[in-house]
């Protein structure tokens, strides 16, 4: 059996500020299973890219292996892309980034080859706080060798075909918020209006931005027993908050006033406009919001929104003090000084 998409778009499309319709930052056709939550994800990764008027050219898609770093096909055909070995994702991102700052790093990963073999990799990304966008697609299994459990697995909880899991879990959020990220969230497939924008605020954080997304397998692990299935997710989830990304030039309304409000800048002039449901955790603080999360897991809840945000940490280039020009546009006169700078340079070596 073929599938075709089709190739006709209304005439009357909606336009972003660069003239493009969605259609502009779509990919091939998915061949994911039907009803994959990867593909609710990349259909969001477009929604959030068509809204912030971003040029697909000037987006780098990477990706590791497993069935979400199959995903950067299904999105943004025009943008340049590179799907390396399992787990070593970051590093092939890292250097992409030290030699072409200018471009969007947007990352997608799984649990197997985040929290598994990428795990010394993902950690010392973290560390780095490199300017880019991580996105867990998170199942909880290895659904391209057919369902084994993945290490973001809970204690009890079942796929279709195994027994109750007997191994404590990795929780992502709390690993990459306790070594220093900046930009942390957790979000699920099935609730776009919650994902979007967060995938809109990671794009506009000056750092590492991470966002652990709930994506249950429909073939192996979407079923009573697992706590990555929709039903599941659905029954326990808890939205600790809600944002817009409001434009430098946007007006900044309210649109709950019962909830607690608070606005942060970003570097580039666009604003966080945050609404705390009352009694909610603080954000800004990484020790309220561990505790949050332990205290969600002991109630079988699932923590959504954004989780952790600070913006005072600088991002690679600030730390290592690199130069503002990719290194494909330095001029010669710039890589070579000249012979007098050596010197001084060796000298100060002696």
């Amino acid at each position: 059996m073929s599938y075709l998409r089709s190739t006709f778009r209304h005439p009357q499309a909606p336009k972003n500020k660069l003239g493009y319709t969605q259609a502009n930052y779509e990919g091939a056709l998915s061949t994911l299973c039907a009803g994959c939550g990867h593909d609710s994800i990349a259909n969001s990764i477009i929604n959030a890219c068509f809204e912030l008027s971003l040029e697909p050219h000037k987006i780098a898609k990477m990706s590791g292996i497993g069935c979400s770093s199959k995903t950067p096909a299904y999105f943004l055909s025009s943008s340049h892309g590179f799907n390396s070995v399992h787990g070593r994702m970051p590093s092939v991102t890292t250097g992409a980034n030290m030699a072409n700052r200018d471009l969007t790093y947007i990352g997608v990963s799984g649990d197997g080859d985040t929290a598994s073999i990428g795990m010394g990799q993902f950690m010392h990304l973290v560390r780095r706080n490199l300017n880019m966008v991580y996105i867990v697609m998170n199942n909880g299994v290895y659904g391209l060798t057919k369902g084994q459990d993945s290490a973001t697995a809970d204690i009890g909880s079942a796929s279709k075909k195994g027994r109750p899991n007997m191994y404590e879990p990795m929780d992502l959020c709390e690993l990459a918020i306790s070594i220093g990220a900046g930009y942390v969230a957790r979000s699920f497939s099935g609730d776009k209006e919650q994902l979007v924008p967060l995938i809109k605020g990671a794009v506009n954080y000056n750092g590492f931005a991470l966002i652990d997304c709930v994506s249950p397998c429909v073939t192996f692990n979407n079923n009573a027993e697992s706590t990555k299935s929709y039903e599941w997710v659905r029954d326990h989830k808890e939205a600790t908050n809600t944002f817009d990304l409001v434009p430098e030039e946007q007006e900044i309304t309210v649109k709950s006033p019962n909830t607690k409000t608070e606005s942060v800048d970003l570097h580039d002039g666009t604003t966080l406009n945050l609404c705390r449901q009352p009694g909610s955790l603080d954000i800004k603080c990484r020790e309220s919001v561990l505790m949050a999360l332990e205290e969600a897991k002991q109630n079988k809840q699932v923590l959504t929104g954004l989780l952790h945000l600070n913006t005072a940490a600088g991002s690679t280039h600030e730390i290592i003090n690199t130069a503002d020009k990719p290194l494909n546009q330095l001029t010669e006169k710039e890589l070579c000084p000249g012979s007098e700078l050596l010197e001084r340079f060796n000298q100060s070596l002696r």
